[in-house]
């Protein structure tokens, strides 16, 4: 009986280690690099450089667009915009962030778009050429793409 004791007293002793251990494992993620410029082509809408940022949190990741060169046509409300961004996985295969997050934007404002929630896999490696950018603004889709590759390199997320 008293071996009984200790072999259960052991254990629980190491359950509670083990839940000890995860409660103080890190929880958030890194990706590198946290932003990326590309250029981009929006068609009639313009184009020029713009600005990706991403974050990560376990499986989960957004990324926001930010430029100076692409602006809105017209005023626009705050959360109004369904975007969609494609980005090529180097592995093949695309992994795609969307939403409708965006701040309230005045006509000819620079625009910015997001963060757009995505899921993201250890060792994922995203590049924003030969991908793009939907967003549809009353009713009208503008796509945007990616004229060379982004800079510093892709996002790759652990």
């Amino acid at each position: 009986m008293r071996g009984k004791r200790t072999a259960t007293g052991a254990a629980l002793a190491a359950g509670a280690l083990a839940v000890t251990g995860l409660a103080f494992a890190p929880t958030a993620a890194a990706v590198t690099p946290q932003s990326a410029t590309i250029s981009a082509n929006c068609g009639i809408f313009g184009g020029g450089a713009a600005t990706l940022t991403a974050t990560q949190s376990g499986g989960s990741a957004t990324l926001t667009l930010t430029s100076t060169a692409i602006r809105t046509p017209v005023a626009v409300a705050q959360d109004s915009i369904a975007s969609t961004l494609t980005m090529v996985r180097a592995s093949g295969g695309t992994t795609v962030f969307s939403g409708t997050k965006n701040p309230a934007m005045a006509s000819g404002s620079a625009v910015t778009v997001g963060p757009l929630p995505g899921t993201v896999a250890p060792g994922d490696s995203l590049e924003a050429y030969g991908g793009s950018l939907k967003m549809v603004i009353f009713g009208i889709t503008v796509t945007c793409t990616a004229s060379a590759k982004q800079s510093p390199g892709p996002f790759v997320f652990s």
